[in-house]
């Protein structure tokens, strides 16, 4: 059996999927916060259920909000203080007495989509996940590239471009800080809450996300005005991200995604931000919703 954890700082999730991917079980419990013993032990419990459920030792993948130090071999999870800058690979391969791997839940997210029997076809997956944050994952041939440390695909960290503030308005484009430490990263830009906060900055009034899009598909002015130039504005990020990459596909997660009208829209705005020998990738929504970090991660002892 292949097991997948979500590890979230409200949340665990462990879902136990078969050689096909197709769970079969799966167990939520509260993130424990009291300790790092705590935590670990707290994992180890629900891998244990699910091995005396399955008469087995499943593999363990975890998806993690953050990464692990592929060189010092210690989490970068600082959302979950009492697991951050631990090694927690190596504490829970211990206490479980087998192999235990992890990548980044967007890397995760990306992985459980490239791994869907119509997208196995293409050898380079891009997922991106325009939710809380903007971030995104690469999967080559089946296989999470996370780079020499372990942060590759933290796209939502790319910095606006000329293209991006010639467009914004010069005098008036909103540059807005960044939970890294910089200012105007992707991620507070083409994330749910960078649609939300863009609209309040060139617009003067603060709608949610739904609001925004309710209003677009009504015809309000002002809404149809704002997502034309996101659109435009999401082709000059996105098509800076296609060039560097050139995947042969992407898809789209986190709740932005479930705006509609941006898989017809965007591949029309790409091309004029493309190579010219360029072609735009099928862009797709995501199929597996809440459910791929998990399914990503047990993922992460599959091969092709």
């Amino acid at each position: 059996m292949l097991y997948g954890l979500d590890i979230g700082g409200t949340k665990i999730e462990l879902a136990a999927f078969n050689e096909k991917l197709e769970k079969q079980y799966s167990e939520r419990i509260e993130t424990p916060k009291d300790s790092y013993q705590s935590w670990l032990n707290a994992i180890v419990q629900l891998v244990q259920r699910a091995d005396e459920k399955f008469g087995c030792q499943g593999s363990v993948g975890l998806g993690v909000p953050g990464f692990v130090n592929r060189e010092t071999g210690l989490a970068e999870i600082t959302n979950i203080r009492v697991a951050d800058n631990q090694p927690i690979l190596t504490d829970l391969a211990a206490l479980l007495g087998r192999e235990v791997r992890a990548e980044n839940d967007a890397n995760c997210f990306a992985l459980s989509e490239a791994w869907d029997s119509e997208n196995q076809q293409y050898p380079f997956v891009l997922g991106l996940i325009l939710g809380t944050g903007f971030g995104g994952g690469l999967v080559f041939n089946g296989k999470v590239h996370s780079g020499k440390v372990g942060m590759a695909g933290e796209l939502g960290h790319l910095q606006l471009n000329y293209h991006a503030l010639k467009l914004l308005g010069w005098d008036k484009a909103p540059i807005f800080p960044c939970g890294c430490g910089n200012q105007a990263c992707l991620d507070t830009y083409l994330s749910g809450r960078g649609f939300e906060m863009l609209y309040q900055a060139l617009k003067g009034e603060s709608l949610t996300a739904k609001q925004i899009i309710e209003n677009f598909y009504a015809g309000e002015q002002t809404a149809v005005e704002f997502v034309e130039l996101f659109v435009e504005f999401s082709a000059i990020s996105i098509g800076n991200i296609i060039t560097a990459l050139d995947p042969h596909l992407i898809v789209l997660g986190g709740g932005l995604s479930n705006f509609d009208y941006l898989y017809e829209a965007l591949p029309k705005a790409l091309p004029a931000h493309l190579m010219r020998s360029a072609k735009v990738p099928l862009i797709k929504k995501a199929k597996y919703g809440d459910s791929g970090g998990v399914r990503g991660a047990a993922a992460l002892f599959l091969t092709k």
